[in-house]
């Protein structure tokens, strides 16, 4: 089974707190698993929003494959994403409660077949955020410090 990644959602590791993920397929067009492939992903601003029991991915832009001409496709279409209905119905069961949304956090190819990892996520208050980049320097200065006494 192999595994390429094309594109993360760094974003949602910083606006969120990432809880359980799941892997679903994506029901998608011709010219838009060829700009997959091609890298031509972005998952920046994208969410996953159920709908009539069925979860679709929104606002995730997949860029235009020019050799389609016009047979190409909407970059920021919504996408149905493709699951067991038992675990659809677990993750509608779960965004009901108060706070908690699902996000893409990665869309890669397993075995010439499209996959998005989307994860259950509850979003950070500001001061989440603050703390996180404050831990992150700390950590940076202490490797610094390492560096300069390895030396």
């Amino acid at each position: 089974m192999a595994i390429k990644t094309v594109a993360t959602n760094r974003k949602a590791y910083h606006n969120y707190h990432i809880g359980e993920s799941f892997e679903a397929g994506i029901a998608l067009s011709g010219s838009e698993i060829k700009s997959i492939r091609n890298g031509r992903v972005s998952l920046g601003d994208a969410y996953v929003k159920p709908e009539a029991g069925e979860l679709w991915l929104l606002n995730a832009h997949i860029g235009r494959y020019d050799p389609s001409s016009f047979f190409s496709h909407e970059p920021k279409r919504s996408r149905k994403l493709l699951m067991h209905r038992k675990e659809i119905n677990s993750l509608i069961g779960k965004v009901s409660e108060k706070g908690l949304t699902i996000v893409p956090t990665r869309l890669y190819i397993k075995d010439s077949l499209a996959k998005v990892e989307i994860a259950v996520a509850r979003g950070k208050k500001l001061y989440d955020k603050r703390e996180s980049i404050a831990r992150r320097e700390v950590e940076r200065e202490m490797s610094r410090a390492l560096k300069k006494t390895k030396r």
